[in-house]
């Protein structure tokens, strides 16, 4: 990672926002956008958006909108993944992420695995 732009804010007593970008080679950027209750511990991640692009092209993006008539999220619901081709409507299962444990890790580890590892090949 090059920089990043996080920004943790309260938002009274029981909520925080983290919001911001994490830039890496290859003009890969994470945007976050996380929710958190803060008022018990650990706290929690109430809702969240991860958007992951290149340059101006969405790659794909995490949201913990439910779709509960998707069969194919249960297993994770309501945690899932936007991919192409149809990037709005095809979503598939996102065991790597949570409400109750820090998701940034298991995002920038996906973004080093898989798309700077392959860019730099």
């Amino acid at each position: 990672m090059r920089h990043s732009t996080l920004v943790l804010t309260r938002r009274g007593a029981s909520l925080a926002r983290v919001a911001g970008e994490l830039h890496f080679d290859y003009d890969l950027i994470l945007t976050v956008r996380e929710r958190t209750l803060c008022d018990r511990i650990p706290a929690l991640i109430d809702e969240y958006g991860y958007d992951v692009r290149r340059a101006e092209e969405r790659l794909y993006w995490y949201d913990s909108q439910p779709h509960p008539n998707d069969a194919m999220l249960a297993s994770t619901h309501p945690h899932h993944k936007h991919v192409p081709p149809d990037i709005k409507h095809h979503r598939l299962p996102a065991p790597g992420l949570s409400f109750t444990q820090p998701n940034l890790p298991f995002l920038i580890a996906e973004i080093e695995r898989d798309l700077l590892n392959a860019l730099a090949t």
